[in-house]
């Protein structure tokens, strides 16, 4: 998700022996890339030894061979391999192009240098890597022109000595101080993106960002965050000194930045038991969960101070072993579904949702068909009987099937229901595309997004029971030759309007500082877009829906500001307070149209 033992437990078709030799093919990067070499991922029966049920997948996923899962990456290429090779076993059918088992995308991953990368002040060349380094989200430009010094690169409004609110940008090269002078570099205001960002906004044609004392020069490759419009470098130990007394002094500078992106092959996995019946076979019934996690950490990480293997086995190895739990119970029954059933292992819901993003946009089977999908995300660790469900209120139907069901189970859960059909995890772009949704979680805990998140810790006999109530809800929505098809009934806007749970967008800050209280009540769409920020819809009686905004459409500035993407978003709505009143300029299909906003508070 975006930030016990069983004696009883199921036997799964234990998948290694139709997976013994499990190599996955190559990143596809760069052309400046060295070429890769492939990988060999570990034999499953070597981690699984004698384990069954869903565990046993936890297990495999969840193992440090697997690098924590990032996308992109071999360890999650070994685990959509996995993942195929369970569904294989079991006899389902490959849903992706040509029968395969996998819908594959491109998605930037960081970039690299290309050639011609330059700096020169005043007539003395300054060596790349030795003195300085674009970010990885530098735009690439050449540019000749003035040094000017931006002190901490950060407005602060009321305070008579912001002098940067007030300095001349445009068409010039800013020199500003790495670190927050209240914090250090782990706050906004210590964030060379959000600086970056501020710089493009107000016409500078580029950015020098000064490393404190000790401060690492960044790597590139390693950077996931969009790219700015204006070329950003970053300017390393005793030269920073130099390079701030040189735009004290405004002296010439001229500089040649180029930046390529670093593309690679992410994946979701696709799998589907056809429909029985003739005339609702071309139905489809759902059933999602994310495979990926944070790799060795880094952004997103809880423990942001550990370069560490991050297994994720809560999140959401334990929601990807309840999706086969799942499909093995429904493809066993006696009686075949009467609609088609799909099963999506999405990847990249780390980074924003990029995967269920990715499908919505580039449905397998036509989504008008699809009747409803449920996910599930961090199924893992079942406490005190408690299974929270979201999205109760975006069909009719949910509260008193879901009761029905719950009633039936041999130990019913306490089921903690909340409306919201918007929240941090897949669920939500099916929800933005009008399709009724559920997500089944058994809450957070200490371990979430840190490296402690291990398979030991698992709830065995939690998983497995929550494993088979989901399958009993997608065998109520499926149908059978025994039992009717549920019929469900879309409810647009479900939820609370400021939301449950984790949140996953600008307006829903996990930990909301000072100062960064306005609220506004869009629902963005997390996956890249070209420019500015499109949103899947807004919530009931926010300051979004009382400004006229509607799902489609596509936030381009706000506030007088430009928004070329999520982050630009974010940084523009926190500069504001509540009751502020602010111009949103949207692109609703070819029209353009300012609407006036009056924030609110969280």
């Amino acid at each position: 998700m975006i930030t016990s033992t069983s004696a009883d437990a199921p036997r799964a078709v234990r998948p290694w022996a139709f997976m013994a030799l499990l190599v996955p093919g190559l990143l596809l990067g760069s052309s400046q890339l060295p070429a890769q070499g492939q990988e060999t991922c570990p034999v499953p029966g070597s981690l699984i030894g004698d384990m069954d049920g869903p565990f046993a997948h936890v297990r495999y996923l969840a193992d440090d061979a697997l690098q924590g899962r990032e996308t992109g990456t071999n360890g999650e290429r070994c685990a959509g391999e996995y993942i195929a090779g369970v569904f294989r076993s079991m006899g389902l059918k490959g849903a992706g192009p040509d029968g395969s088992f996998f819908q594959t995308f491109q998605v930037q991953m960081g970039s690299v240098l290309g050639d011609g990368n330059g700096l020169v002040i005043e007539g003395e060349e300054l060596a790349l890597e030795g003195a300085w380094l674009p970010f990885g989200f530098s735009g690439t430009a050449e540019i000749e022109g003035s040094l000017v010094y931006g002190g901490p690169g950060v407005s602060r409004p009321g305070s008579e000595e912001d002098v940067y609110a007030h300095l001349d940008l445009e068409g010039r090269v800013v020199v500003v101080e790495g670190a927050d002078p209240h914090g250090g570099m782990d706050t906004m205001a210590g964030d060379p993106h959000f600086k970056a960002t501020v710089a493009a906004g107000r016409g500078a044609a580029a950015i020098f960002v000064l490393l404190p004392e000790g401060e690492e020069l960044p790597d590139p490759v390693a950077e996931q965050r969009p790219g700015v419009k204006i070329p950003a470098i970053a300017i390393f130990g005793s030269e920073a000194t130099r390079v701030r007394d040189a735009a004290k002094a405004n002296q010439a500078v001229r500089l040649v930045t180029a930046m390529e992106p670093r593309m690679v092959e992410a994946r979701n996995v696709a799998a589907l038991i056809p429909g029985a019946d003739p005339t609702l076979g071309r139905e489809v019934v759902i059933v999602g969960a994310h495979y990926d996690h944070l790799g060795l950490g880094g952004d997103g990480s809880l423990d942001p101070d550990a370069t560490a293997v991050h297994n994720g086995a809560d999140d959401n190895a334990s929601g990807t072993a309840a999706l086969m739990e799942v499909a093995r119970l429904l493809q066993a029954a006696e009686n075949p579904p009467a609609r088609s059933v799909l099963f999506l292992a999405f990847t990249g819901e780390e980074k924003g949702l990029w995967g269920s993003g990715h499908y919505v946009k580039e449905p397998l089977l036509p989504l008008e068909n699809a009747v409803a999908m449920m996910n599930m995300d961090m199924v893992g660790r079942l406490r005190e009987n408690t299974l929270t469900v979201y999205g109760t209120g975006t069909a009719d139907e949910w509260p008193d099937l879901l009761a029905q069901l719950n009633e039936n189970q041999p130990e019913p859960f306490v089921l903690a229901s909340i409306p919201d059909g918007f929240g941090p995890s897949d669920h939500s772009s099916f929800y933005g595309a009008s399709v009724p949704v559920l997500m089944l979680f058994t809450n957070t805990h200490s371990e979430y997004h840190r490296p402690d998140d291990d398979w030991e810790l698992i709830n065995r006999m939690g998983m497995s029971r929550v494993s088979a109530f989901a399958a009993d809800i997608v065998g109520a929505l499926a149908g059978s030759s025994q039992a009717e098809a549920m019929a469900m009934t879309y409810v647009e806007g479900a939820g609370n309007p400021h939301g449950g749970g984790m949140p996953a967008d600008p307006d829903a800050p996990s930990s909301p500082r000072p100062g960064y209280g306005a609220y506004m009540g869009t629902i963005p769409d997390m996956t890249p877009q070209e420019t500015g920020v499109r949103i899947t819809g807004v919530r009931e009686e926010s300051p979004a829906e009382k400004g006229g905004l509607k799902g489609g459409d596509v936030i381009v500035e706000f506030g007088g500001r430009e928004i070329t993407d999520l982050y630009a978003y974010t940084y523009a709505l926190r500069d504001h307070k509540p009751g502020d009143e602010v111009q949103v300029v949207v692109l609703r299909g070819e029209e353009r149209l300012s609407l006036s906003v009056v924030l609110g508070s969280r």
